[in-house]
């Protein structure tokens, strides 16, 4: 299974790499020329998340002893991936002096600042989304271990209850043979002092 790993890990830097070169051309580019590269990266990128989706069943499959190790590098792989596609939303919206000059002219500066902040506006909704659900979960997560909690308390109430019961028929029947026992000690008593008295007669 770890070879199948690291054959991925050798696609998946292959791959990487000639998008990270790609990545850097695009804003040095316009019109159509721009827009196939822009597609042919795109298309790139969705061979990367199948890759790394490979490299996590992958993962999955490894014994769990020498698991951590493989967990780490597809962990940083995926932040490499992330940083991958914000660079690549970047790319698509830059433009060099030269070709942002020769596109917009004097309002190439302007029009630049609103799609990097429109960019910027974007990415801060996707983590606020994130957040968003990663808080949902924990909220989940909450209300399970609370009624796990709850079932619990109530399986040992009742078992209280039932240790009083247990405890209250003990008592009753410590008292009855108590009152038995009172009982046979008079009796016994009461022979003993008739013998005495017989026997004094």
């Amino acid at each position: 299974m770890s070879s199948d790993f690291e054959t991925y890990e050798l696609d998946f830097g292959t791959l990487t790499a000639d998008i990270t070169n790609k990545i850097g051309r695009i804003p040095k580019l316009a019109g159509e020329e721009k827009t196939q590269l822009v597609l042919n990266v795109d298309k790139q990128l969705e061979e990367v998340r199948e890759l790394l989706e490979q490299m996590d069943l992958e993962v999955r499959e490894i014994p769990i002893q020498s698991r951590g190790m493989y967990s780490s590098r597809l962990k940083s792989y995926k932040q490499e991936m992330e940083k991958l596609e914000k660079d690549f939303k970047r790319s698509r919206i830059a433009y060099s002096d030269e070709v942002r000059n020769e596109l917009l002219g004097d309002d190439a500066s302007s029009s630049e600042s609103q799609r990097a902040h429109l960019l910027d506006n974007t990415e801060r909704l996707e983590r606020s989304s994130r957040r968003l659900e990663a808080g949902y979960q924990i909220a989940v997560e909450t209300e399970q271990v609370g009624q796990e909690i709850l079932t619990n308390l109530h399986s040992d109430r009742e078992k209280i209850q039932r240790s009083r019961d247990r405890l209250r028929e003990t008592d009753a029947n410590l008292g009855k043979s108590s009152r038995i026992l009172t009982s046979m000690l008079r009796r016994d008593t009461s022979w003993t002092l008739r013998c005495s008295s017989l026997r004094l007669c």
